[in-house]
């Protein structure tokens, strides 16, 4: 019944087809493995500031992740009649199916529905769009804005009405607002503008709707600008960062890259049709090319670049790689007798070729972390009463995000927690009230990042140094656990010359450690540094 349904409207209405079909593609992408038990640390920002009250999220935006603050408060709708992983992830599957048919209807716009279909499923099947798609953050959402406001710009131009106008204004305006980064898009569209030789009428109405959006974003800009360090980890870009971004933007498998790069230089080939005074090429390669060449080069001197923040230029690729391809079936009909049918082939080819990738994302090991299995390993290891060190205050992340492993546990370092502190970890006692309650212990957990167990690792912090410093001159190491992105160490009080070594709790054997060397448990001698 599906089937004759989707030949009815192809035969009758193959714009319809073109758009659809990718969209239920990505959807179906998208869905696969939603539910892969697990949040990574990013996921986990999300997932407890959305759950916040508006005002506690409001008093966060002041001192951290101004950037993300329309898209927290959005979460917060979305979360709040049933919090879990699946509800979390939703939104961004829902953005991503969004952009594959908006993908495909600027094909049919600009050329013809078979390149649309082409574009569309395309960019439904690159591992990239599926990784973003199973991500908890705005980054899918922010795509499926860009996409549409692409669309948009592209029938203002064709209009001389001022309303389209206005659409395109607010729809860009929204999407920078999702991320400041989406304002690099403004040049793509200005070098579309630029390509296309446009009248004047045309280049006074884009300022003004340009000049709308730089005023609302403004605010966000100054906000987040004394935030920027939240970005230091970010490092200079290089060649290799650019040949990263090009193997995202095609696919790492080897097989579809080269492919890949040779249909878009066909997209150049005169003789590609158009409709309207846009070509593709005109509005894809600016969209493709310009907001990651433009952040690339700025990250030589000032790191801003990862490639998450141009996502939403992935759209321009499958648009020229698919134009490519209809140059292809022009110039060479006899040996592609059946278009359509041979490009959707094409696709599905890709598709296969970078399933085992697409699989393999779908794990919760190919993230950085897995803050579930780190909740796991403390509900097994630790007891209600226990103190907890978390080394740096940001590992806490995993006891936020799945408390159910941390409860009952004393965390010793925290003085208010995070949703009324307007921090995402919560605020620590300085460092001599810290020296007071380490003082006080016999055994003390530490929880600790992979960073800060390398001994080169120096806090700013006082309190984060008054940790390593009071840990490393009172205490000796008896246990450690580790698991992806986080590192469980159980010490226990230097034992005091002449007195015997400090017991473990009823119900607790523990094989111990000394100071020459690794334990039974492979932990090594020394602070977690």
């Amino acid at each position: 019944m599906v089937y004759a349904w989707f030949r009815r409207s192809a035969a009758g209405r193959p714009e319809t087809v073109a758009v659809l079909l990718p969209v239920l593609v990505m959807l179906a992408i998208g869905l696969w493995g939603l539910d892969r038990g697990a949040m990574w640390r990013d996921e986990a920002v999300t997932f407890q500031v959305a759950r916040r009250s508006v005002p506690q999220i409001w008093h966060l935006l002041h001192t951290v992740d101004a950037v993300h603050g329309l898209y927290y408060l959005g979460m917060h709708a979305v979360l709040a009649p049933y919090p879990g992983e699946v509800a979390l992830r939703l939104p961004s599957v829902c953005g991503a199916a969004a952009t594959a048919g908006l993908v495909a209807a600027l094909g049919v716009r600009l050329c013809r529905p078979r390149v649309g279909l082409w574009a569309g499923l395309l960019y439904a099947v690159t591992p990239m769009a599926g990784h973003f798609a199973q991500e908890g953050r705005s980054y899918a959402l922010v795509a499926a804005g860009a996409a549409g406001a692409t669309l948009l710009l592209v029938r203002a131009v064709a209009s001389a009405r001022p309303g389209p106008w206005w659409a395109y204004g607010t729809a860009l305006a929204v999407t920078c607002l999702l991320h400041e980064m989406a304002l690099l898009l403004l040049l793509a569209h200005a070098c579309t503008l630029a390509l296309a030789r446009l009248p004047v009428r045309i280049w006074r109405r884009w300022l003004a709707a340009a000049a709308g959006v730089t005023l609302v974003l403004l605010p966000l800009l100054l906000v987040s600008r004394g935030q920027s360090a939240q970005v230091a980890w970010l490092s200079r870009t290089g060649l290799r960062s650019a040949e990263r971004l090009l193997d995202t933007f095609t696919g790492p498998a080897h097989l579809v890259v080269l492919p890949y790069l040779l249909l878009t230089a066909l997209a150049f080939v005169p003789g590609l049709p158009r409709r309207g005074a846009l070509t593709l090429p005109a509005v894809a390669l600016p969209l493709a090319a310009v907001p990651p060449l433009v952040l690339l080069t700025v990250s030589r001197w000032w790191p801003l670049y990862d490639e998450r923040y141009v996502l939403y230029a992935l759209a321009g690729a499958p648009l020229l790689a698919a134009a490519g391809a209809d140059r292809l079936t022009g110039l060479l009909p006899r040996l592609v007798p059946h278009a359509v049918l041979s490009g959707v082939l094409g696709v599905t080819l890709v598709f296969a070729v970078q399933l085992p990738i697409l699989r393999q994302d779908r794990s919760p090991d190919r993230r950085p972390d897995n803050l579930a299995a780190v909740s796991a390993v403390a509900h097994r290891e630790l007891r209600p009463g226990d103190p907890v060190l978390f080394l740096p205050s940001l590992a806490r992340r995993a006891a936020l995000a799945y408390p159910k492993g941390f409860l009952g546990i004393r965390d010793i370092a925290l003085s208010v927690p995070a949703p009324a502190s307007g921090t995402l970890y919560g605020r620590e006692a300085d460092a001599a009230e810290l020296r007071r309650r380490l003082a006080g212990l016999d055994q003390v957990w530490v929880v600790a990042e992979p960073f800060a167990t390398v001994p080169s690792w120096y806090p700013d912090s006082p309190a984060e140094r008054v940790k390593l410093a009071v840990v490393d001159e009172q205490f000796v190491p008896r246990e450690q656990v580790v698991r992806r992105g986080v590192t469980m160490r159980l010490y226990v009080r230097r034992p005091t010359p002449g007195l015997a070594f400090p017991t473990e709790p009823p119900g607790r054997e523990r094989p111990s450690v000394g100071r020459a060397g690794p334990g039974a448990l492979g932990s090594p001698p020394g602070p977690p540094r």
